[in-house]
C-alpha cells in the first residue's frame, strides 16, 4: 500500500532526518547520472526529491505520483511537472523516457510485476532506470518512523533477480543512507562520519536502502526461417562432390 503523499513531503522536506536522506540518495543518484541534457527523465512514486538537478538541462521533468498516494505540485516554484496516475498506467508513449527513478514505488505497490512491465514500456531502448528499496538487513527497514518501514524490503539478491525477470539488464548496485534512522541530536550529528565509514565496512553497518541501475536492451530482431536454413546448410558445404559435366565425346554418342 503506497503511502499518503502529505507524509512523505513532510518527512522528506520538514524533517531534518528526512532532508538528510534526500541529501544522501540524490547524491548517489547524481553520481550515477551526472547530467541528463536533452533527455526525457522521470520519477515514479514520491522520487521528485531526486530529480531536481535535472531540471535546468533535461528536455522535460515528469513526477509520476500514483493514486493510491495522493498528487502533490512540485516543484514549488515554477511549472508544475507533477502529475496523478494509475499505480501500472501511466500516461506516457511507449519508449518515450530516457532515464527513470522509482522510489517509495515498487516496495509498496500492490501489482510489483504490472509495475515493471510498464517501467519496461515507457523506457526506451537503452533507456536507463534506478529503483530504490528499502534494504531487508538495513535499520531503516525495521521502523515505521520513516517511509522506508513500509512495503516489502529487498535483498539485493532478491531485487536484481526481479529485475532480470522483467528483462532489465542490470548495470551497477550498491547500498547507501548508514547514518541510523534517528531523530536525536547525537545521531543527526554523527550522520556525516557514518555516511564516510559506512561503505568500508558493509559487514557491520548495512545501509538502509539499495539502489539498482538497470538498462533495457532490446534483443535485435532476427529474419523468420534464418535459423532452420542455418539448420539445413547446402549439401554442398558438406563435402558433397557437385555434379561434373560430361565430355564432349559423351555428349556426341548421345
Amino acid at each position: 500500500m503506497h503511502l499518503d503523499v502529505l507524509d512523505l513531503r513532510n518527512f522528506y522536506y520538514r524533517s531534518a532526518l528526512g532532508r538528510a536522506a534526500q541529501q544522501v540518495i540524490r547524491d548517489e543518484l547524481v553520481a550515477l547520472w551526472p547530467e541528463a541534457k536533452g533527455q526525457v527523465v522521470a520519477g515514479f512514486g514520491f522520487a521528485v526529491p531526486l530529480l531536481r538537478p535535472y531540471l535546468k538541462d533535461a528536455r522535460r521533468v515528469i513526477g509520476l505520483m500514483p493514486g493510491p498516494q495522493g498528487v502533490m505540485p512540485w516543484p514549488p516554484e515554477g511549472r508544475n511537472v507533477s502529475i496523478l496516475c494509475e499505480d501500472t498506467l501511466w500516461p506516457i508513449e511507449t519508449g518515450h523516457i530516457d532515464k527513470l527513478v522509482v522510489m517509495h514505488g515498487l516496495e509498496t505497490s500492490e501489482h510489483p510485476t504490472a509495475l515493471l512491465d510498464e517501467m519496461w514500456r515507457v523506457l526506451g531502448p537503452g533507456g536507463r532506470a534506478v529503483v530504490v528499496v528499502p534494504n531487508r538487513a538495513g535499520l531503516w527497514s525495521r521502523t515505521d518512523k520513516t517511509p522506508f518501514g513500509y512495503g516489502r524490503p529487498y535483498s539485493l539478491t532478491q531485487l536484481d533477480a526481479q529485475l532480470r525477470k522483467h528483462r532489465f539488464v542490470t548495470e551497477r548496485t550498491l547500498s547507501t543512507l548508514f547514518q541510523p534512522p534517528s531523530r536525536s541530536r547525537f545521531w543527526r550529528r554523527s550522520a556525516a562520519m557514518f555516511e564516510r565509514v559506512g561503505p568500508k565496512i558493509p559487514v557491520i553497518a548495512a545501509g538502509g536502502v539499495l539502489m539498482v541501475e538497470v538498462t533495457k536492451q532490446s534483443a535485435a530482431p532476427t529474419r523468420p526461417g534464418l535459423k532452420e536454413a542455418v539448420r539445413r546448410p547446402l549439401k554442398a558445404l558438406e563435402g558433397i562432390t557437385a555434379p561434373q559435366p560430361k565430355p564432349e565425346s559423351a555428349r556426341t554418342s548421345d
